[in-house]
């Protein structure tokens, strides 16, 4: 009976570590967050800069620049989608070691990445023009598609007129 207890114990022990080391696992890849696809390399982009009021630090050196964030947004205007960059400018002071960046523009949906327009849009075709909400989605679709072909068709239309001449 001791020895069945005792082999019940050992493999109780074994499963519990086998646990831990799982659980330390799927803990890590809980902490990672999402990867949100990029937006489309071919919409037209539109900077937007945000910089501190003030780059001098209050110890009277000026502060150097030494990165950025940038957020993108999508953003909807009649007939074109665009993408908006908002640039955020990380300053320094060598001196201090006093860090200055501007703060996070207000946005529409936290951590969402549509514009005012791009909702607006939304919710004049779902409510004002009565579309069912796939509806919209099928026009932006076919304007989209319609606008890569035009600049296909202006690209080739230009190496013909090269080659012609």
């Amino acid at each position: 009976m001791e020895e069945t207890l005792d082999a019940d114990l050992s493999e109780l022990s074994r499963e519990i570590e086998q646990q831990r080391g799982d659980g330390d696992d799927k803990g890590k890849a809980d902490k990672k967050s999402p990867k949100r696809a990029p937006l489309p390399p071919h919409l037209p982009r539109r900077d937007v800069p945000h910089e501190p009021a003030d780059t001098n630090c209050g110890c009277g050196q000026a502060m150097q620049r030494i990165g950025e964030d940038v957020a993108e947004k999508l953003d909807y205007q009649p007939g074109v989608f665009t993408v908006e960059r908002h640039v955020r400018g990380k300053w320094v002071c060598r001196c201090c070691l006093k860090l200055v960046q501007a703060p996070v523009p207000a946005h529409v949906i936290d951590k969402g990445i549509p514009t005012a327009g791009l909702l607006a849009q939304v919710l004049v075709a779902n409510f004002m023009d009565h579309l069912p909400f796939g509806a919209p989605r099928m026009n932006w679709l076919t304007s989209w598609k319609r606008s890569r072909a035009r600049s296909r068709v202006h690209v080739i239309w230009d190496n013909l007129n090269t080659h012609r001449a």
